[in-house]
């Protein structure tokens, strides 16, 4: 496997001003990740930069799901229900280990949105149009079967319940490995990089950008033929840049989620419901959490600081306390929340933001500037080709060179080399067996081994290997495992890049983080050299995080 190291990060910059490569992607989202490994497993050289770290945007602060998309059904929007249908089953085979089938119930009640004759016809059509599986269609619950499957619901006027499958996944673990196999095939690929300009020629066509590297400021010019802006929700910003904003722009919406101790919301099973206001809700247990989302409010704000306010944060708690009100839920219960934006594309005179679509579409401006927004998590993979097929379309009128079609629809991404979602069951079976006998613990082993897939050998072989050191530098050999493995092979710089997207732990797992900060730190900054200036600024990061987490914004 090559190295994705944050120890390399002055040879990245070297390849990535040395070659000049055929497509620069700005953006190292889950959107930014595939594009890059479509575009150079076609055969394009190709390189890509992300400001802050990958997927520290809109790609770690989703509701954590690959999902067919059932909710646009009430918005008519037939086609987007296919394509991102048959899209999840696609992200599902290529990587088992970041995506698992999750079984969805959707109560109903008397005055509620759904009904049993809608939910039912719903759901059916959704079966159809998503290209469900026989084993995963729906099936239709009467109100005692719903309240055997999750007592805590509403009984109150329940007149039944709709049981389908959606899949749940760990955003940014899966932009991660894509990542990892775009770098794998030979995308060079950088964090903490920040477009401040382009390179135009005389033609005024963009021929690269200028990088201000966010941690020494120095900064690097890189070439490319063309340029992709895959910014996420600074989409706009950087046609701003490029003198090309016009016409749609978008339109940001925040979609806050709570977090709650096991012990405080005991869920059973995931449940997607409608608040009092009709919004539709999900809540999902996960491990010793149950997560709850999402808002979705038009956002004015800082773009790469969004945080939870007080207004968020009781909408969600009035919700569960709606769908669940033997719990009594309140605000002391929350024990860790995330922020996020939805880049969507803003059509004219639609201001309500859960009525603006979420399409994807492309902008190509005079210079040349490729611009790629709004889409979702599950149809990554689709947008990623659409752009490249933009690209290589391209290069074939420009230059008459041909490159071959989208190779990603068959392709496993970093991790996900266990023979789709059926080999993986017996990989994850022989792997616990070696964990075991190398003394790890079942449990830990099995929640390692679905983190990161066929990478695990490379975690067990820490484990094993370097428990001394580990016991030296004061961290649990799992933990150092971990983390030795996050900064060798997945460019983890700073203590947030570990603690919130490479691990998940300061979402769902809190005191972990407070548990295991303080000697991670101390690993960390002698590692990787950092001044004593650099030190207390990620550690200010970090602690600033775990406040806006629990500490809602009035």
């Amino acid at each position: 496997m090559k190295n994705f190291s944050s120890y390399e990060r002055d040879e990245t910059y070297k390849q990535l001003e040395d070659n000049k490569l055929d497509l620069l992607v700005v953006g190292g989202g889950i959107t930014g990740a595939g594009i890059s490994l479509d575009a150079v497993t076609r055969g394009l050289k190709t390189g890509l930069v992300e400001m802050q770290d990958f997927a520290a945007g809109t790609s770690s602060r989703s509701t954590k799901l690959v999902h067919g998309g059932l909710r646009y059904l009430k918005q008519f929007e037939v086609k987007m229900v296919a394509e991102v249908g048959k899209e999840r089953a696609i992200v599902y085979e290529n990587g088992p280990h970041v995506t698992t089938p999750e079984w969805m119930m959707l109560p109903f009640h008397k005055g509620g949105t759904f009904g049993p004759f809608t939910t039912n016809v719903g759901l059916r059509v959704y079966d159809f149009l998503a290209g469900v599986k026989k084993g995963e269609r729906r099936t239709m619950f009467k109100p005692e079967e719903a309240i055997n499957r999750e007592p805590l619901i509403k009984q109150d006027g329940l007149r039944g319940a709709g049981y389908y499958v959606e899949y749940k996944t760990d955003d940014a673990r899966l932009t991660i490995e894509v990542l990892k196999k775009a770098v794998q095939k030979g995308v060079h690929a950088i964090n903490y990089a920040k477009v401040i300009d382009f390179i135009y020629n005389d033609q005024s066509k963009v021929t690269g950008v200028v990088v201000e590297d966010q941690i020494t400021k120095e900064t690097h010019r890189i070439y490319a033929k063309k340029v992709i802006n895959a910014g996420g929700p600074w989409v706009d910003e950087l046609r701003e840049k490029d003198g090309s904003k016009k016409g749609k722009a978008l339109h940001l919406t925040k979609g806050v989620h709570l977090v709650f101790p096991k012990e405080i919301f005991p869920l059973q099973q995931a449940i997607y419901f409608d608040a009092p206001d009709g919004r539709m809700i999900f809540a999902i247990p996960r491990n010793r959490v149950t997560y709850v989302g999402t808002t979705d409010t038009t956002y004015k704000g800082d773009i790469a600081h969004p945080t939870m306010t007080e207004e968020d944060r009781d909408y969600i708690i009035n919700a569960i306390n709606y769908m669940f009100p033997t719990l009594e839920i309140t605000a002391e219960h929350v024990e860790s929340s995330w922020a996020g934006l939805r880049p969507l594309i803003a059509e004219e005179g639609t201001d309500n933001p859960s009525e603006i679509s979420r399409k994807d579409e492309i902008f190509v401006s005079d210079s040349g500037l490729i611009s790629m927004a709004g889409g979702k998590l599950t149809g990554y993979r689709k947008m990623a080709q659409e752009a490249v097929d933009k690209v290589v379309e391209q290069f074939k009128n420009e230059e008459g060179i041909l490159y071959s079609k989208s190779e990603t629809e068959h392709l496993p991404i970093s991790g996900g080399e266990v023979g789709g979602s059926k080999g993986f069951q017996n990989f994850k079976k022989k792997k616990a067996e070696l964990a075991v006998a190398a003394g790890m613990e079942e449990s830990l082993a099995l929640e390692l081994i679905q983190k990161y897939g066929a990478n695990f050998d490379v975690i067990l072989d820490f484990y094993q290997n370097e428990s001394d050191r580990a016991e030296k530098e004061g961290i649990a050999p799992e933990v150092f495992a971990e983390l030795k493995y996050a900064m060798e092979f997945e460019s983890t710089y700073k203590p947030v890049d570990f603690f919130v997207r490479r691990t998940g732990a300061l979402f769902f797992d809190i005191n972990w983080v407070r548990e295991h900060k303080e000697n991670v730190i101390k690993f960390m900054e002698k590692q990787l050299k950092w001044s004593g200036e650099e030190k207390q600024e990620y550690i200010d990061e970090l602690e600033q995080l775990l406040r806006d987490a629990v500490v809602p914004v009035k």
